[in-house]
Order: C-alpha cells, then sequence, then structure tokens
C-alpha cells in the first residue's frame, strides 16, 4: 500500500507486526567531505544552509572524521573519499541505501548531486566486495531522495514519504517498490522544507522524533506520532532548527544526533528517549551543520 489516505495507512500500518527486517543496521558507510564548500543549487530549496563564509572545510574534515572514530565504536564504519566536484557529497543517505543483498540508488534533484551517483568506487565495492544487487533509480526523470526524503520503519516495513522538490509522487512509488516496503503514507512537507529526515525520525520501530510544523498538514505528523505513542518525542521549531530530528539508531540502545541537536533536548525530552530504552549519543558538527544536514544526513546504513 502507498497511499495519501491517513486512516486507511493507519489501518494496516497497526497491523504490521516487528517482522518485517532489523530494526537496524548491521554497518554503515560514509562520505568525506573534500571540497567542503556552499553548493548554490542546493542552497535554492535548503533554508538550513548557510552563507559561503560560514563554511570552515578543516573544521568540517575534524568532524567528519570524529564522527567516523565514533560510530565505528557503535557498528563497522567506513568512509569513503570525497570528490571536491560535488561538495554535498558527505551526506551519502540521500543517494545510496540499502535492502538486504542489495543497493538503492537514488535519483538528485539537481545535477551537482547527480555526479554522486555515477561513482563507480562505491556501486563497485557494493557489487563485486560486497555481492549486492543493484537498483538504480538515478537515470529516470522522477527526483526520489531515498532516506533524506523517506523516513522508514525497517522493523515494521513502514514508510513515510515527505514530499517536496527533492521527492515527487512518482519518485516515492519507486522508492516504495525499491524498498519492498509493506505501507507508506505520503504527505506534503511544509513549505521550505527539503527533507522529511529533518522533520520526523523513527528509532529502531520504537519511538519517533516528529516537528509538526515541518508537515504541510499537523494531521499526517499527529498519525505518525500515534504509532509510537508513548515513545513520541515533539520537537519546536527551534529543536527542529538544531537538527534534533536529524537522528539515527545505529544499535538497538543508542540514538545519534549531533552536538548542538543533544544540547536542544530539555530533560522531558531525554526522559522519553530513556523511557524508550535509548541513550543519546552526540557529535559536534557545527560545521558540518553549515551545509545543511546533519548527523543522519552523513550515514548511509547497511542491511
Amino acid at each position: 500500500m502507498i497511499t495519501r489516505d491517513i486512516a486507511a495507512f493507519l489501518e494496516r500500518a497497526r497491523d504490521c507486526a516487528l517482522d518485517f527486517g532489523p530494526a537496524t543496521a548491521k554497518a554503515a558507510f560514509l562520505v568525506a567531505p573534500d571540497g567542503f564548500a556552499r553548493a548554490e543549487q542546493s542552497a535554492g530549496d535548503n533554508r538550513y544552509m548557510a552563507d559561503a563564509t560560514a563554511f570552515d572545510a578543516g573544521c568540517a574534515m575534524a568532524e567528519h572524521h570524529e564522527l567516523h572514530r565514533a560510530l565505528s565504536s557503535c557498528v563497522p564504519t567506513v568512509c569513503f573519499p570525497g570528490d571536491p566536484d560535488a561538495p554535498d557529497a558527505l551526506f551519502p543517505n540521500n543517494v545510496f541505501a540499502t535492502v538486504p543483498g542489495r543497493l538503492i540508488v537514488g535519483r538528485m534533484r539537481h545535477p551537482v548531486r547527480q555526479r554522486e551517483a555515477a561513482r563507480s568506487d562505491i556501486r563497485g565495492w557494493f557489487r563485486d566486495v560486497l555481492g549486492y544487487a543493484e537498483t538504480d533509480l538515478s537515470q529516470q526523470p522522477h527526483p526520489c531522495e531515498l532516506t533524506g526524503a523517506l523516513v522508514i520503519d525497517r522493523a515494521r516495513g513502514l514508510g513515510f514519504c515527505g514530499l517536496s522538490e527533492r521527492c515527487d509522487e512518482a519518485g516515492a512509488r519507486l522508492m516504495h517498490e525499491a524498498f519492498g516496503l509493506r505501507a507508506t503514507l505520503l504527505f506534503d512537507l511544509a513549505p521550505g522544507e527539503y527533507h522529511s529526515n529533518v522533520v520526523l525520525a523513527v528509532l529502531a520501530g520504537r519511538a519517533a522524533l516528529v516537528c509538526a510544523d515541518g508537515f504541510d498538514d499537523p494531521a499526517a505528523a499527529e498519525a505518525i506520532a500515534s504509532l509510537y505513542a508513548p515513545h513520541v518525542l515533539r520537537l519546536s521549531a527551534a529543536q527542529k532548527a538544531a537538527f534534533a530530528g536529524n537522528a539515527i539508531t545505529l544499535s538497538a540502545g543508542t540514538v545519534w544526533m549531533s552536538a548542538a541537536a543533544e544540547a536542544a533536548l530539555a530533560p522531558a525530552d531525554r526522559a522519553v528517549l530513556v523511557e524508550a530504552g535509548f541513550v543519546p549519543r552526540s557529535v559536534a558538527l557545527r560545521a558540518i551543520e553549515a551545509a545543511g544536514g546533519s548527523l543522519r544526513c552523513c550515514v548511509a546504513e547497511l542491511f
């Protein structure tokens, strides 16, 4: 099922058991921020991106190295070199995603990001080293920026897809099919929002971080929250701006976010996470966040 009908989606989703697949990834990969700079094409529909003067390539590289070290303490994590001609390449989760045994390559909206999908080294690593098959969506015309646009509950096989310039309805359907999901809810993001994973995170199928003002229709946000109640952290606009929604679980008991995101959490917010069985861990990513994304955007998952 892929639908905009909230009631129909909820009826289907509530019957989905936690047996679709592993709730968290077995490994992760990153792409280093070589050539880190403001990508003007991406800035056209990413209001979270800073002015060019705020970009510090050296600091971003140091932060990224620390992110790699930190995540490696949780799951095996590899890092590919960046491409100076692809300044957004440090956010590979928009371009590459996996299901068990298969790599999915997305179709990026902007030409500057479409270069990333053509990387033969990343594709070759999955094909020749890991033996993964490939589903290539990069050459069709509909934008579908993978786990930037589509937040997935891997345990239940549910998708939550926010539509914007970065993902249209046809692209959402292609992703729904590529991931083999049981049900996907389509909703419009609020004007000015570019990716769902800034306003929504589902944590190992057990909890959710939701910022209702990132949805064009708050009813969609509340419907998603109802699936994970009582373990729901409702984010304020200020917390969203600090990238608190751009979080990820890479193991059963840990939620990762940037240091700025964690600092934006109130004691009551932390209590929600603890009650759901999560310990927050964070990495300082101030320089990286100038590029309009945060920790979850940096992490491509291997299932």
